[in-house]
């Protein structure tokens, strides 16, 4: 665990929550039987009695999370939550751990929604079209009568607009003398492109990504200077089984330090990635300013 930020620097951020949580729902009857989409709508698709008791181990789990690392005794909590049925029962389950004193608020959010698969009632095309997706790629191959994981990435776009509104405007009423957790209750790729989107990944970093399993979650905790880290929370053997390679994880433990806004410049993805055939400077570069010594070296027309 990284160290405690001192609490003078800390109280100028104490306006920005002190960690975000995305969790993804317990076990669903589908997770269980696929083939129950065949006969359940997917908003529908209820928990398992062993997603519902994850989601109560999950909920004690955050409680003591929370507790133990606030600065104070004055946390609070506040909750998005996809209006699918597993990830509602998930909400509740999970609620039984926090008293309505903890709970500032909870918000029914459908940007966050399961992607959209499309038509499951033919369940051998559906595994086969799944298997398609594997071939093609997880972000652009588009469900028929469904969607991308690249759809999914733009609606997490317009909700991570509206997070930062609800925050900057504090429409969630936090009171800044309280430590503050928002926790994001979701789906297995929706969370991933949550991630995706907040930390500037790019594709060929998700398509590595792993799913997240049934009510595990990832926290993302506000750094000393501003940013959020998965690495304050999380070792780096957590990191590299979720897929993170090894300059992902370096930038998450250079966010645990980083003023807010600030760019990481040995992050690969944000230039050598894509300019790495060029040179560093243009020290060796001859003069563009010279005029030729003389006209036969004119080329003519």
């Amino acid at each position: 665990m990284h160290p405690k930020p001192n609490l003078a620097n800390h109280s100028t951020l104490s306006v920005l929550p002190k960690r975000i949580i995305i969790m993804r729902h317990g076990e669903s009857r589908g997770n269980l039987d696929y083939s129950a989409y065949t006969t359940i709508p997917d908003h529908q698709i209820p928990l398992t009695d062993v997603g519902l008791a994850q989601a109560q181990d999950a909920g004690s789990r955050l409680r003591h999370l929370i507790s133990t690392a606030s600065y104070t005794d004055s946390w609070r909590v506040h909750f998005y939550v996809s209006p699918y049925a597993r990830a509602q029962s998930t909400l509740r389950e999970l609620g039984r751990s926090f008293t309505k004193k903890r709970i500032i608020g909870v918000r029914e959010e459908c940007r966050i929604r399961e992607q959209d698969f499309g038509n499951f009632q033919v369940e051998e095309r559906m595994r086969a079209i799944k298997r398609t997706r594997q071939r093609f790629g997880r972000f652009f191959y588009r469900f028929p009568e469904g969607e991308s994981a690249a759809d999914v990435f733009d609606r997490v776009s317009s909700f991570l607009e509206s997070l930062w509104r609800d925050i900057d405007m504090n429409r969630l009423h936090h009171d800044p003398s309280h430590d503050l957790t928002l926790i994001i209750v979701s789906h297995g790729l929706t969370s991933q492109v949550f991630l995706m989107k907040w930390f500037k990944w790019t594709v060929e970093q998700f398509e590595r990504l792993n799913n997240l399993e049934n009510c595990e979650f990832r926290v993302m905790e506000l750094g000393d200077g501003g940013e959020y880290s998965l690495a304050i929370h999380h070792t780096e053997e957590e990191m590299r089984e979720w897929g993170l390679d090894a300059d992902m994880i370096a930038d998450q433990k250079w966010r645990i330090n980083a003023h807010r806004g600030e760019l990481n410049g040995n992050c690969p993805w944000y230039l050598d990635a894509f300019f790495d055939h060029l040179d560093d400077s243009d020290d060796n570069e001859d003069s563009v300013d010279e005029s030729p010594s003389d006209s036969s070296s004119v080329c003519e027309l």
